[in-house]
């Protein structure tokens, strides 16, 4: 039965993986804490002269480099000058070249926000008046690509490699002592000690090109490397490193010096082990806690403490788990997991349990604020999968402790079984040899009797047999004293090598048939079982934490979103419909009179369209030589803004993507030239917005 079930129970756990890279492949490039609020130019905006600078603002602090912020013009040519300067962390401006022609200019910025993540983006603003522009201010992807993917993964692994060092170190401490001497566990803790290393060289290497350019040429250029190590972040990493090397100490006196000691001696060192290993494994999760989420926004002081008892949880739970699975599993048949450091490791992960419900429950409030970012922002959504894998989690560990509790219960019974089979042979022993006690006497008295009526003639034949027994010994020596010396030497080494082989054999048969009898254990077979399924649920449960660390907290997406509506809210409701001007005009030619109908739709701020026609008095269409267009809002000093619109057929000018950047009251002036002495300009009032 263990054949057929087990094999599918390893497809799960294979498929659920497949889900876990699934799930960091479709995560996209991460979106960041820090969202931008505010801008200088506002975008959108027609101005009308150059600006000194272009000043951004964040909702959270932000770092720059050079590159950061760039003012390209409608041809793609930077007009910016010098780097970017800074105001608390949260403003950032850059001086523009003086003088710059009319067109419109565009924003790009790239910046990293204080919990690590990259935040890039771009918009337009105009001077004088809007133009057509090669440069797109569609929204950038900041750490996507393959760089991306990659720093993807190697959070995960950090992670995962993480909870496997810490868990299955605190199960051999805490739960199953001669855990130490297993090889397999062993062998899974040095396995999350090396992924935890290695992962973390490589977003040390990445770190730049993940943040910067996203090539993967740039990962192995040392001028970026030494700005990463100033960064928060880096110093971070470094950190990390240096605690792991303090980690493989710890490692090695566990299943070195730990291992070799008695039962006495091994629990005078698990406490200075206990407390050594707490230490480090705080140490690592502060990382993690000092450069992401709690290091940033509300009660930072109090939510960076919060994640480490968060992480070490997550840690003891999972990585524990996958230390008794491999030892459930792979561990010898003379070195089965007992039954009590199985419950052990139950009230382990209970406790556990308890901790990620509290720390995950402020987090939640931390990072939300409300019960509809649960279901209107993505980290919410992700926060609700986590939520349900942790639940299933729950459940599936409930069955492994009833499994635990049979198990128990068998082990006990069966120790109580094999006590009273002890005692039953000893009094089995103890009758035998009483029954066996009076034979044994008379048949000695018998026989003193003969010895004593035959004692001569016994010794007679005594002496005869004796000498001629001297003389076939000698005899015997005599002839296999040399074929013994001949064949000793080789008959030896073949008696040695064959008595080893046998001795495997016998070996290796003994620890198939234990196996054979651990594995019929229905209670064993049982927990194996429902270890594995929870192991696999949290091979997915990492890949949804990993992508969540990556997201924007729904607390500063829906601030965001705030901060929007209430710009917004304070213009006029906008109109939905054209807005249509009839203006009479008189150049004073022969022909110069007529009537001029000017379209804006939609007529609000930001882009419009623009229709122009030119009729006689009798309302048929005519061609001018000339007509400009210019808006102007008075109150607010704003303009003359100059519209070219094209000739598109007689009698009809158009202009398309005409920029209107507030609502108000807005005077349209039209210069009508009929000939190349008469013109005229008339104007009318339209309320736009």
């Amino acid at each position: 039965m263990t054949q057929t079930i087990a094999p599918r129970f390893r497809t799960l756990v294979l498929l659920l993986l497949a889900a876990a890279c699934a799930l960091l492949a479709g995560a996209g490039p991460a979106s960041a804490h820090a969202a931008l609020t505010g801008s200088d130019p506002q975008q959108g905006a027609v101005v009308d002269r150059t600006p000194a600078q272009v000043s951004l603002t964040f909702s959270e602090s932000v770092s720059v480099d050079d590159d950061s912020l760039r003012v390209l013009d409608p041809k793609g040519k930077r007009v910016d000058v010098g780097s970017p300067s800074g105001t608390g962390g949260t403003t950032y401006s850059v001086k523009l070249h003086a003088g710059l022609p009319d067109g419109t200019y565009t924003v790009t910025y790239q910046v990293v926000s204080a919990d690590s993540h990259p935040v890039a983006g771009a918009y337009t603003f105009s001077v004088g008046a809007p133009s057509d522009t090669t440069v797109s201010a569609a929204p950038q992807a900041a750490g996507g690509g393959f760089v991306g993917g990659l720093y993807g993964v190697g959070r995960y692994v950090s992670y995962t490699g993480f909870a496997v060092l810490v868990g299955g170190a605190a199960f051999v401490l805490a739960c199953w002592p001669r855990g130490s001497g297993v090889r397999v566990v062993q062998r899974v803790v040095v396995s999350g000690w090396l992924a935890l290393t290695a992962a973390t060289l490589l977003l040390l290497l990445l770190r730049g090109s993940y943040t910067g350019s996203g090539k993967l040429g740039d990962v192995f250029d040392l001028n970026l490397l030494g700005e990463v190590l100033q960064t928060k972040t880096g110093a971070a990493l470094v950190s990390r490193l240096l605690l792991l090397a303090a980690a493989a100490l710890f490692v090695a006196v566990l299943f070195g010096a730990y291992d070799k000691r008695e039962d006495e001696e091994k629990r005078d060192l698990t406490f200075g082990l206990a407390v050594g290993g707490t230490v480090v494994a705080a140490g690592l999760a502060a990382t993690w806690a000092m450069s992401e989420h709690a290091s940033v926004g509300l009660q930072a002081g109090l939510a960076m403490p919060a994640d480490v008892v968060h992480l070490i949880a997550v840690a003891t739970w999972l990585g524990g788990l996958t230390a008794l699975l491999a030892a459930l599993y792979r561990a010898p048949a003379d070195t089965p997991v007992p039954a009590d450091a199985v419950h052990r490791f139950s009230r382990l992960a209970f406790g556990s349990v308890i901790a990620l419900v509290v720390t995950g429950t402020y987090q939640s409030w931390r990072q939300l604020g409300s019960w509809t970012a649960f279901t209107d922002t993505r980290y919410g959504q992700l926060l609700l999968l986590k939520i349900a894998l942790v639940a299933v989690l729950v459940g599936i560990a409930y069955l492994s402790r009833r499994w635990t509790a049979q198990l128990a219960q068998a082990t006990a019974a069966g120790v109580v079984r094999q006590r009273e089979k002890g005692e039953r042979q000893g009094k089995q022993e103890k009758r035998d040899k009483a029954e066996k006690a009076p034979v044994g006497a008379s048949a000695a008295r018998k026989n003193g009797k003969a010895a004593a009526s035959g004692n001569g003639t016994a010794s007679g034949r005594g002496k005869t047999s004796g000498t001629d027994a001297k003389a076939g010994s000698a005899k015997g020596a005599g002839s296999g004293s040399g074929s013994a010396k001949k064949s000793g030497a080789s008959n030896g080494s073949g008696t040695s090598q064959r008595a080893a082989q046998l001795a495997r054999q016998r070996a290796a048969v003994d620890a198939a048939r234990q196996r054979r009898q651990r594995d019929a254990d229905p209670n064993r077979f049982g927990l194996r079982r429902s270890v594995l399924a929870e192991a696999g649920v949290a091979v997915v449960l990492l890949a949804v934490t990993t992508v969540l660390t990556q997201t924007e907290p729904g607390r500063t997406e829906e601030e965001a979103k705030a901060t929007g509506a209430s710009s917004s809210a304070t213009a006029p409701t906008p109109t939905t419909g054209a807005v249509t001007l009839d203006m009479p005009f008189d150049t004073g030619s022969q022909n110069g009179r007529g009537v001029l109908r000017v379209e804006l739709d939609p007529a609000r701020t930001g882009a419009n369209d623009l229709h122009l026609y030119v009729e006689r008095l009798d309302g048929t269409a005519f061609d001018i030589p000339e007509v400009k267009v210019a808006l102007t809002q008075k109150a607010k000093s704003i303009g003359p803004l100059p519209v070219a619109p094209d000739h598109i057929t007689t009698g009809h000018w158009s202009a398309s993507g005409v920029q209107i950047p507030i609502a108000g009251d807005w005077e349209v002036a039209v210069t009508v030239r009929t000939s190349d002495i008469d013109q005229v300009t008339v104007s009318k009032n339209a309320q736009i917005g």
